[in-house]
């Protein structure tokens, strides 16, 4: 049987390796997961990065369920656009741009897996609300954290609830 696959969906103006997919990636792998992270440098849009997503997760080994997805901000949209087609067996989402002005009807139905999302209070660029009308919408997991858009200061915060997250998903299905 091969090992669970977490991929790892960054943002607009991020790269695919920064520093919390990099910190998220070592938890995994201590938990037995093979980790890979997509690079969407250079593109723009939503949707050419969802079509990336999916013919990258295509080309992973087979496996009985999904990948867990972990996304930030453009990349939580991107997770969840792709969800529902990977059969995600999980999403982790942080500073999701959900419901974002003019591009509401767009914000995208996620699978039937369990969500967890982290947002901060000071988020500048996707307000908390946001988050906080996803979360209720679909009954996720909602961590708010007094953090602004980047959450760089609160990684091992993050990196313990994205734990916390993957061990409840190994759990699940044992």
């Amino acid at each position: 049987m091969t090992e669970p696959i977490v991929v790892f969906s960054h943002g607009q103006d991020s790269e695919p390796w920064g520093s919390k997919v990099l910190a998220m990636a070592v938890r995994a792998r201590a938990l037995g997961f093979r980790a890979e992270s997509v690079d969407y440098r250079g593109i723009d849009d939503p949707q050419l990065r969802v079509d990336k997503l999916l013919a990258f997760c295509k080309d992973l080994p087979q496996q009985q369920t999904g990948p867990v997805l972990v996304g930030s901000s453009l990349g939580g949209h991107v997770a969840t656009a792709a969800s529902i087609e990977l059969n995600a067996r999980g999403l982790f989402l942080l500073a999701p741009a959900f419901y974002m002005p003019g591009y509401e009807r767009y914000t995208p139905k996620p699978a039937a897996c369990p969500i967890a999302i982290v947002h901060g209070w000071r988020d500048a660029i996707v307000p908390v609300d946001n988050s906080i009308r996803y979360a209720r919408g679909q009954h996720a997991t909602l961590h708010v954290l007094d953090a602004d858009h980047r959450m760089l200061a609160q990684v091992n915060t993050i990196t313990d609830y994205f734990e916390f997250f993957l061990r409840s998903l190994a759990g699940a299905a044992s």
